[in-house]
């Protein structure tokens, strides 16, 4: 089953143990190994998320010498910020047209007030 480049992204980002792997790689490349350490988990189900995160394309897998590195590529992460900050402006506009409404029924009340 193919999914659009978005909805993969979504995918791998909806699992904690995937968005706290992406965090650490957010601080510098690291191997299977140092990746799996502070998780009570298998280094094979590490490896298993790493496998979704790099076909969401939120990694990439290098090898030197005997060590396979893992590195974040931010470029999936920078699309969905796209995506999400029109939806951010839609809702400042409409937190800016909650404000003057409550701002005119302010005024109006307290003009019936006196």
């Amino acid at each position: 089953m193919t999914t659009d480049p978005a909805s993969a992204v979504f995918a791998a980002l909806a699992d904690p143990t995937r968005r706290a792997i992406l965090a650490r790689l957010a601080t510098g490349a690291a191997t299977v190994n140092e990746l799996a350490e502070p998780f009570p988990i298998s280094v094979q189900a590490i490896s298993k998320h790493l496998n979704v995160l790099e076909r969401a394309g939120l990694i990439v897998r290098t090898r030197e010498a005997q060590w396979r590195r893992c590195r974040l590529d931010p470029a999936p992460l920078r699309t969905l910020a796209e995506w999400v900050e029109q939806y951010r402006r839609l809702w400042d506009d409409r937190y800016d047209t909650l404000d003057d409404y409550l701002r005119d029924l302010k005024e109006n009340s307290r003009e019936q007030a006196q």
